[in-house]
């Protein structure tokens, strides 16, 4: 950004947007209308209340700082961080400094707060649908000629940044529980995002070298291929992102949001966190005569299967 040649990268990406505009102009108005104040607070309820439903007082504050926190520094860093002007895209000078992308870090930062505060059985579902639309609509964001591609990506690296920092702060705010039982982490999902991002990033960079030659020429004498690998190469680069910052949280969220809290009893998900819960005697009242349940000896460790007696 603050260098001729990165803007002109940017540039070049950008001005590709026209090719093919008209064909996705209601899909890229439709993704973008949908990002909103009322979308967003609307969004922030939803997850905390399905945090707050699966008894995770944590989880839920974690969530909302994720949102919150995201959004806000997304608009400080538009505020205070100075784009030169270096005789590159002078009809957006007067526009100033745009990176990073509210709407980018909107969808990001729900699809992530979405993915921790769901069950285990549902995140990678989740994941992949959040990491979808999330690129869908920093893509809209540069097909709309809104934003520069450098824009969507640092969204979501503010996303991942704010991931982390709610991820310590969960973990801290655990302590005190004792036994704290942590669930599967979802493999295949993570793996696939994790193969997906790194294909579609080395994908950009192929065409940020391919443009990289041509860089030097007017802007008006470059073709239509050579702009569109550009433009190409932005909305690699966005969707690449996306999916490496998705996986990144996918691959920790088990690790982060237990599976079972002693004094929460993870929603509802096994017979054994009931029996755990509750005595004995008060199990046998809940659960079906004859069934069986395993209950863990310590956390992470050995697990002894018992049966009911019938009633």
């Amino acid at each position: 950004m603050h260098s001729e040649h990165g803007q002109l990268l940017d540039y070049v990406a950008l001005t590709g947007n026209s090719i093919g505009q008209e064909r996705v102009a209601g899909l890229v108005h439709d993704t973008l209308s949908t990002i909103s104040v009322a979308s967003i607070a609307g969004a922030t309820v939803v997850i905390g209340f399905i945090a707050l439903a699966r008894r995770r007082l944590a989880l839920a504050v974690g969530a909302v700082l994720i949102i919150g926190g995201s959004n806000a520094t997304t608009q400080l860093f538009k505020a205070l961080i100075y784009r030169p002007h270096l005789g590159i895209d002078v009809d957006r000078v007067a526009a100033g400094n745009s990176l990073p992308s509210g709407h980018t870090t909107v969808a990001a930062s729900v699809a992530v707060a979405l993915i921790l505060v769901v069950p285990p059985s549902t995140r990678g579902l989740v994941a992949l649908v959040g990491a979808g639309l999330a690129s869908l609509v920093g893509v809209a964001t540069l097909s709309a000629g809104w934003h520069r591609p450098s824009d969507a990506v640092a969204a979501f690296l503010v996303v991942g940044a704010w991931a982390a920092a709610a991820a310590l702060f969960i973990l801290i705010a655990q302590r005190r529980h004792g036994g704290v039982t942590y669930g599967r982490a979802n493999v295949h999902t993570t793996v696939f995002l994790a193969l997906l991002g790194v294909g579609l990033l080395i994908g950009a960079l192929i065409a940020l070298r391919l443009t990289d030659d041509v860089i030097r020429q007017a802007v008006d004498d470059l073709s239509r291929r050579r702009l569109f690998v550009a433009y190409a190469g932005g909305a690699l680069g966005i969707a690449g992102t996306a999916a490496a910052v998705v996986a990144g949280v996918l691959a920790t969220a088990h690790q982060v949001v237990p599976r079972w809290i002693p004094d929460a009893a993870a929603d509802d998900e096994t017979p054994a966190a009931q029996a755990q819960q509750y005595p004995p005697e008060q199990v046998t009242d809940r659960l079906p005569a004859n069934s069986e349940i395993t209950v863990p000896l310590r956390p992470g460790g050995a697990e002894q299967t018992f049966r009911l007696p019938g009633r």
